[in-house]
């Protein structure tokens, strides 16, 4: 059990609303049980279907029957259906609720109806799919689906009208964050379908407050994931869409999304690689968010032109030659009162030589507690320097840090960005520099100290060490003298619940190291 000292550091970084709400949410849920409250699962309401853009379709998650592939794990429920299932663990139920595969090409609207039905039956009993988050997104999945096929139906709205009103009284100020525009979103999608002053009145004000503060002024959103990024702007389009298409009763919400929209977009396309894909630094996993050209495509479709502003509050970085994309993290763990989805990987970074990966972040396979989450979320993970087996910031649970370092930018160039955190006994200072056939990297530890420096390579590159230079493929890497240099496997997220393995280069040294990579043409 962690020491009281570690909830403390973890515990004093929350806004008073998060520990309001939840005491708030705790003695409530007490009380409830006391009394045996229960929400009612149906309400009456009329919806109307709406006319909406096309929006971007899922992936083929739902396999046909009552077979579905979330997370690379498959289940087969055979004939009936366990909404409430967690053999997979907690984030396969979520995915499971949130009915994301009503989007996929491959549903039709009498599969679509069976299994909102189906759902609507195990309601009363569903713990995890009436928790605010994926209740979120059902919500807007099934008015998707609803308009798509123009489906008036009292059963359905009954039940869409219910889980809004759980919304309602369940918003997660506790957590704020993603999770708090999740909710807020609905609302919106909610009001529309409904025609609710009530639910577009709470949806504007969380919407209006939360997209001025978690989209940073360079576009990033605040909780510093690319993937989570990508997934909050099609959330955003989502709802331009939407409004573009009933109307902005307030005159202000569309203004805002758009502008939001435009910068998101523009963060997006600066740090994404030519080949469209994304840095998978802290919580990030390849497949769980669209692309940026599926984005850039939707943008376009609605008329949102990507406003690029130069990198900044993010900490993210890229440098750029004529063969090399490099990309660097110098941003803080999160925000501070929710690094949920921070890692351990400041001044660490991604290398792109001629549009192949080759030095890469090991990415997520898991968000449940373990040895497993500790290790991707460590500073070992993570292509920068670790000292004395200490972790950068203080990770714990599955989302928990409670000791957090601090970085700064000392210089920010085209070609060189210097930057520091002070997460160690001693400060590790790292500077990149970049030129047109070369990448140099050096490190200090001030006022000294033992290090290890790891540079993760992609799967099926070839690493090989010939005295002081390590090649692979197009790289070849120096190293300072009287260091000790040694390879080692790892074990890369593939996805979630898959791994593969890889080689680590290991680099022990005293005090400081200089890395020169030189760039083979």
């Amino acid at each position: 059990m962690p020491d009281p000292g570690l909830y403390l550091r973890t515990l004093r970084h929350l806004k008073p609303v998060q520990i309001r709400y939840r005491l708030y949410y705790t003695l409530r849920r007490q009380y409830r049980r006391i009394f045996r409250f229960h929400y009612p699962m149906a309400i009456r309401a009329t919806g109307y279907p709406l006319t909406l853009t096309q929006s971007l379709p899922n992936a083929p998650v739902w396999q046909g029957g009552n077979r579905f592939l979330f997370l690379n794990l498959k289940h087969n429920f055979g004939h009936a259906i366990n909404w409430n299932f967690i053999g997979h663990g907690k984030l396969w139920a979520y995915h499971l609720n949130y009915f994301d595969f009503l989007r996929q090409d491959e549903m039709g609207k009498a599969e679509g109806l069976r299994l909102i039905y189906d759902f609507i039956r195990q309601s009363g009993r569903n713990r995890e799919g009436m928790e605010p988050y994926p209740l979120s997104l059902r919500v807007v999945n099934w008015i998707k689906f609803l308009s798509r096929h123009q489906i008036q139906d009292k059963a359905i709205d009954a039940s869409l009208f219910a889980q809004l009103y759980i919304l309602m009284n369940n918003l997660e100020f506790h957590l704020m964050g993603n999770h708090l525009l999740e909710n807020g979103f609905a609302l919106l999608w909610g009001a529309r379908y409904f025609n609710d002053d009530r639910l577009c009145a709470t949806a504007d004000e969380i919407l209006q407050t939360e997209l001025e503060e978690q989209v940073l002024p360079d576009g990033a959103h605040f909780e510093l994931s690319p993937m989570y990024h990508a997934i909050m702007l099609e959330r955003v389009l989502d709802a331009v869409n939407l409004l573009q298409n009933t109307g902005d009763t307030t005159g202000q919400l569309l203004p805002l999304l758009s502008q939001k929209a435009a910068l998101m977009m523009g963060w997006l396309n600066q740090f994404s690689f030519a080949s469209g894909e994304f840095p998978l630094f802290n919580d990030c996993s390849s497949g769980m968010a669209a692309d940026t050209k599926a984005l850039q495509d939707y943008a376009a479709c609605l008329k949102i032109q990507a406003d690029q502003v130069p990198l900044c509050a993010s900490g993210y970085r890229i440098l750029k030659t004529r063969h090399c994309e490099l990309s660097v993290d110098a941003g803080p763990i999160g925000p501070a009162y929710l690094p949920a989805h921070g890692h351990c990987d400041m001044l660490s970074f991604v290398l792109m030589v001629d549009g192949d990966p080759y030095l890469v972040d090991t990415g997520v396979s898991t968000y449940e507690t373990g040895p497993r989450r500790q290790y991707e979320r460590s500073t070992a993970a993570h292509n920068t320097v670790t000292m004395d087996g200490t972790e950068q910031s203080e990770i714990w649970g599955s989302f928990r840090v409670g000791r957090r370092a601090k970085i700064d930018i000392l210089k920010d160039t085209s070609d060189q960005v210097i930057a520091q955190h002070n997460g160690f006994a001693s400060v590790h200072r790292r500077r990149f520099s970049t030129r047109p056939q070369d990448i140099t990297i050096e490190d200090w530890l001030l006022p000294g100290g033992k290090g290890i420096a790891r540079f993760h390579f992609t799967l099926h590159r070839k690493v090989i060490l010939e005295d002081d230079q390590l090649i692979c493929d197009a790289l070849c890497m120096r190293f300072s003298k009287r260091c000790n240099v040694w390879l080692e496997s790892y074990q890369y997220a593939v996805g979630f619940n898959r791994l593969a393995t890889g080689d680590c280069v290991c680099v022990a040294f005293n005090d400081h190291l200089l890395t020169e990579i030189d760039i083979k043409t």
